[in-house]
This record gives structure tokens, C-alpha cells and sequence, in this order.
């Protein structure tokens, strides 16, 4: 609260602060030097990580690495797709992830997102036949449907990778996201419900999958050995595949691994969030909150919404500039000048088809942080901030 007695708009940049626990660690991290994942002979930071992620989501195997982008590489890597595979992508997703499926030497095809923010099963229906592969960004957090997308990839034995780095803690169907597909990916980059500034980490089931990541991560010489349960695989794989070099240290997973006791709380708390701000954002006439799927109880730090009714691209631009003269920054993601989430500006693919449906949900979808740790009366104020920008850029 200011001096003058008005409150100022809420701070949505900071992260949650990193629990006292991990003081300790970094403390003995620091004294020793001891900060490469492969110097202790066993029980490192990143190991534990590991084991103790695998634990919380329910996988047989977990492999921590340098970013989410990194564990998406490597997934496509491990599934040993033959050069030039396709793989199916939504058009609504970051540029890391068609990076990713052309670092791996494979063609991404991009797929129409509705004005949910979820895979057009059609078009995905449509485009699946001959595919290497498919790689299922849960963007924001809205979960597209698992059910459909698994049905019809095992029906002809197309393995499955989820992108859940907005995820960690959503459920489908009482399922963790990310344990649905053969390998899911998250993310422990800021603004994530798991903040080590950048890292990333891969579950999978499968030990062939796994053993194959864990050697390209760079487990070379006999490193392999510190990782359990894989040792037949691992001697199989050893020397027959390319490093990539793409390890966590040890510090991030001092980082990580006290967090990880927080991310129950962190969902609770911003599903309460969400679910308050999305409230009032339907009943202004203004807005659109998309609806969760039947099976999805979702795990949101931020909130999606579309600009409802008639607005031209002049109008959701003021809307913009409005929202942001009373502190709140809003993006609308078509709308803001090169945004890494607008597949038009993914160049590096060359000449892509149009996707009319999901150029025009991008054109007027919006996007807003919301911490876990924001309060009632803070979360009321975005909201009529939002609100009032509205109303400003276009009076009924």
C-alpha cells in the first residue's frame, strides 16, 4: 500500500523466494568446489534430484539437464527417429520447440490450436499419418486431450513426447502430465512453478530411452555407471552415441531439490488464484477464460484469456497499452512485436502454410502472470485493472 493510501499494482515479476533449505547445501557446494554432477562416486545434488523427481511424478527414470529445450532435444534423440522424421507440433507453442525438432535433425509440422489453447483434433488427425513422431506442448498449461492424442498415436505405434514445462502438477485423469506420453519434459526456468533461473528435466519409462539420453547428455567413459537401473542398456549404448553436453550441475539442483516439497502448496495456491481472477474476468462481458477439459485439474502461475466479441487489432493494442498505464502487463500474444510464441515469426522453418484458426486466436488471446504468492487484494486489482483497460480501448 503507498503512503497516499492507494494500492499500487502488484509486483508479478519476482518468483517465489528459494526455501532457507537450500542455504546449506550451496554453502557446502561452494566450500568444496564440488559443483559437476559426476565428481562425487555417488549421491550428487543432480542425482538425488533425479531420484527424488522420479519419485514425486511416478517414472521409472528422470534425467536432469541444462534447460527443458535441452530435455526435448535429447527425447527426440533417444527415440532414434531416422533423419528427417516429421514431427508433429501445436502451432501454439515457443520457439524452442520446433528449435528443438530441427536440432534434432527432424522436420517439424505444425499443427492448428483452437481458441482453447489446445490441438485441433482434426487437423491433428489429419496431419498424423507418416509421422515420426509427436511432441505435445501444454502451453500455459491447458492440457490438449491425452485421451485422443494416445489413442490414436498407439493405435499405429507413434511414440508421444509432452512438453509440460508449464505443467509440473497438473493432472489428467489423476495422472501426472508428463508421465502420459513415452518421455515428458519440464522446465525449472523462472518464471516455472519450479525456479532455478534455467535447468530442465526428463521422465520416461522406458530404459532404452533412458539410457540412450543419459549417454548423449554427457555421461561419458564410465560416468553412465552413477546412474542406477540401466547398467545392460548402458554398456550396449556406451561409445556408439554422440555427447551433446547438456548436464545439470550441482548448484541448480541444490536449487531445486527443496523446492520440490513446495509444488503441492504452489498448485493449491494457484489454482485459487486462477480460478479468482478468471471469476471476474467472465462475468465483464469483456473476456473469455477457457473452461479445463473434463479429465484436467490444471496447475496454473499464470492466466490465458481471449478479448470476446468484435475488437480490432487497433482496439486490443490500447487494451494493451491501457492494462499496462495501470501496471499490469498484458501481452496479446499476435499482437506484440516479435513474440517467440507466434509461429509466423518462426523463420528459421522457411515458408510454412497459413493456420487461419490459430493465427486468429493469437490475434486476440492474452496472456498475464500470476504468482502463487499474490494476495486476494492483489489479484482484485489486476483484475480491474484489466477490466478498466478494457472498458477504456473499447467503450460498449
Amino acid at each position: 500500500m503507498a503512503p497516499d493510501g492507494q494500492m499500487h499494482a502488484p509486483n508479478v515479476y519476482d518468483a517465489e523466494p528459494i526455501p532457507e533449505a537450500a542455504r546449506a547445501e550451496i554453502d557446502r557446494l561452494l566450500l568444496s568446489g564440488d559443483l559437476f554432477r559426476y565428481t562425487a562416486p555417488d549421491a550428487s545434488p543432480v542425482a538425488l534430484l533425479e531420484a527424488e523427481f522420479a519419485e514425486y511424478l511416478g517414472s521409472r527414470y528422470a534425467l536432469a539437464v541444462s534447460s527443458c529445450s535441452a530435455a526435448l532435444f535429447l527425447s527426440l534423440k533417444a527415440l532414434d527417429l531416422p533423419r528427417g522424421s516429421r514431427v508433429l507440433i501445436p502451432a501454439f507453442t515457443f520457439a524452442a520447440v520446433p528449435s528443438a525438432v530441427v536440432h534434432a535433425d527432424c522436420e517439424p509440422v505444425l499443427v492448428e490450436v483452437g481458441d482453447t489453447y489446445r490441438i485441433d483434433m482434426d487437423d491433428f488427425a489429419a496431419k498424423l499419418p507418416g509421422a515420426g513422431a509427436v511432441m505435445i506442448s501444454h502451453m500455459r498449461g491447458h492440457t490438449s486431450d491425452m485421451d485422443a492424442i494416445m489413442a490414436l498415436c498407439d493405435a499405429v505405434g507413434i511414440p508421444v513426447i509432452e512438453d509440460a514445462a508449464h505443467s509440473l502438477g497438473t493432472t489428467w485423469n489423476g495422472c501426472n502430465i508428463g508421465t502420459i506420453g513415452q518421455v515428458g519434459c519440464f522446465s525449472f526456468q523462472s518464471y516455472k512453478m519450479v525456479n532455478a533461473g534455467e535447468g530442465g528435466i526428463l521422465v520416461t519409462d522406458d530404459p532404452e530411452v533412458a539410457a540412450r539420453a543419459v549417454i548423449m547428455s554427457g555421461a561419458y567413459e564410465q560416468n553412465w555407471k552413477k546412474h542406477p537401473g540401466l547398467q545392460n542398456s548402458f554398456g550396449h549404448w556406451q561409445n556408439r552415441l554422440p555427447l551433446y553436453n547438456l548436464r545439470l550441475q550441482n548448484l541448480s539442483a541444490a536449487v531445486i531439490r527443496p523446492q520440490i516439497l513446495e509444488i503441492d502448496r504452489r498448485v493449491r495456491q494457484g489454482r485459487m488464484n486462477h480460478d479468482h481472477v478468471a471469476d471476474l474476468l467472465n462475468g465483464s462481458g469483456y473476456f473469455v477464460v477457457p473452461e479445463p477439459l473434463g479429465p484436467e485439474l490444471r496447475a496454473p502461475d499464470s492466466i490465458q484469456f481471449n478479448l470476446s466479441g468484435p475488437w480490432s487489432d487497433a482496439q486490443a493494442l490500447g487494451f494493451q497499452a491501457a492494462a499496462k498505464a495501470r501496471g499490469v502487463a498484458v501481452q496479446v500474444f499476435g499482437l506484440s512485436e516479435g513474440n517467440a510464441r507466434a509461429f509466423w515469426n518462426w523463420q528459421f522453418l522457411g515458408p510454412q502454410p497459413d493456420l487461419p484458426r490459430t493465427r486468429a486466436m493469437l490475434m486476440r488471446a492474452c496472456d498475464v502472470r500470476l504468482p502463487t504468492r499474490l494476495t486476494p487484494k492483489e489479484l482484485d486489482f489486476i483484475a480491474e485493472a484489466l477490466i478498466a483497460a478494457a472498458a477504456e480501448a473499447r467503450p460498449a
